[in-house]
């Protein structure tokens, strides 16, 4: 894919991280497909960036399609739409954790399926944002599911001849916390939004696999695969 793409379409776009790959990607000449369930703060985006506001919810059926088929003329598709919840797992409802998992894995697969075939003539890429919490975190079990399902989502299409890239950022600054409920861990300390998106956009331009925001949270990916052992161990006492 020849860098910036000419269109892109990003997910939860018109917040926190979407918003900052839309204004990065839009700087360097590329047409942002905004997609995102707040029409305000879209259009208001969409203004700024000249990009396109697509309102959707993507956890209903028929407005997941439209993005669908929308996803089918991109050459960069960057799946970042994602919701939390924090507490006891026997304190969510059915219904959450239905919602969870449509948000932040089923509609990730369905738009990435859509996707690939005009991707793949295009030599388009695709692009996950993931989450540190991959690695199994104390009173997120869902949410940790729905992101180590998409990390091993990403690997598992890497193969089918389009370039993958995922990034697994730590504590972001963004509303986020707002609705899953205040971060209050002491580390890893929260980091804006702009520095997850540079730091993806440089991996997608160099068809990186996989990083970590910031870096060093590689290092408890890397002690799980190896020491699973040491890695629960030092999660029971940190959380």
């Amino acid at each position: 894919m020849r860098w910036p793409p000419r269109r892109a379409l990003i997910t939860g776009g018109s917040s926190g991280i979407g918003a900052a790959l839309a204004i990065e990607l839009a700087a360097a000449g590329c047409e942002p497909l905004l997609v995102g369930r707040d029409a305000d703060r879209l259009g208001a985006l969409a203004r700024r960036t000249g990009g396109r506001p697509l309102r959707a919810d993507l956890t209903v059926r028929d407005e997941l399609a439209r993005v669908a088929d929308a996803a089918a003329g991109v050459e960069l598709l960057i799946n970042n739409a994602g919701a939390g919840w924090h507490g006891p797992l026997g304190a969510m409802t059915a219904g959450q954790i239905s919602d969870l998992v449509a948000l932040n894995l089923t509609a990730p697969m369905e738009l990435t399926r859509a996707a690939m075939p005009e991707l793949s003539h295009r030599g388009g890429q695709v692009a996950f944002v993931s989450s540190i919490a991959a690695v199994g975190v104390h009173h997120e079990a869902a949410y940790a599911a729905t992101k180590a399902g998409l990390r091993a989502f990403a690997d598992s299409i890497r193969a089918e001849g389009v370039p993958v890239t995922t990034v697994l950022p730590g504590a972001v600054r963004t509303g986020f916390f707002d609705r899953r409920g205040a971060y209050t861990r002491r580390f890893p300390r929260p980091i804006p939004p702009e520095q997850v998106a540079r730091v993806l956009l440089t991996a997608i331009e160099r068809e990186t696999p996989e990083v970590f925001v910031p870096s060093w949270l590689g290092l408890a990916s890397r002690v799980r695969g190896a020491l699973p052992g040491t890695f629960r161990l030092l999660a029971r006492r940190f959380g």
